[in-house]
């Protein structure tokens, strides 16, 4: 597998799309991180780490709307991938759907939000954007 992070989302897009309630996805440090920020921004219901033998998982309860059934994200898109890295700098965070989505960026702070890249002053690799 070329790009580890790109089948994460990939995941959860099929997972969504097909109505599931819980997903399973190999784990890795970048994804704990990427599965951390979409449960505190209200993305997804819960998240579990399970330790396993080859390798640990990430076990995902997605969030569906209770009366119309659909789901929480509209829309989860890779924007940096291995063959073009896009980055952007403090003063030119991208703004996901006005400001309604987020965007996820890789820096020296961590993983982190658009929004808490802006207060922190500081900019990275664009890894995706969610709404």
């Amino acid at each position: 597998m070329t790009d580890p992070i790109a089948d994460y989302l990939t995941r959860v897009r099929n997972a969504y799309l097909a109505g599931k309630k819980v997903v399973e996805i190999p784990s890795s440090k970048m994804k704990e991180s990427i599965t951390k920020i979409l449960c505190e921004k209200g993305y997804i219901l819960s998240y579990k780490i399970v330790e396993g033998t080859p390798c640990n998982t990430i076990k995902i309860a997605l969030k569906y709307h209770p009366a119309t059934k659909t789901a929480a994200i509209k829309s989860i898109e890779r924007v940096s991938r291995p063959g073009l890295r896009t980055y952007a700098d403090a003063s030119n965070l991208p703004r996901v759907l006005n400001g309604l989505g987020i965007a996820i960026l890789s820096t020296s702070k961590g993983v982190i939000t658009d929004k808490e890249a802006k207060e922190l002053n500081v900019g990275g690799e664009v890894l995706c954007y969610v709404y």
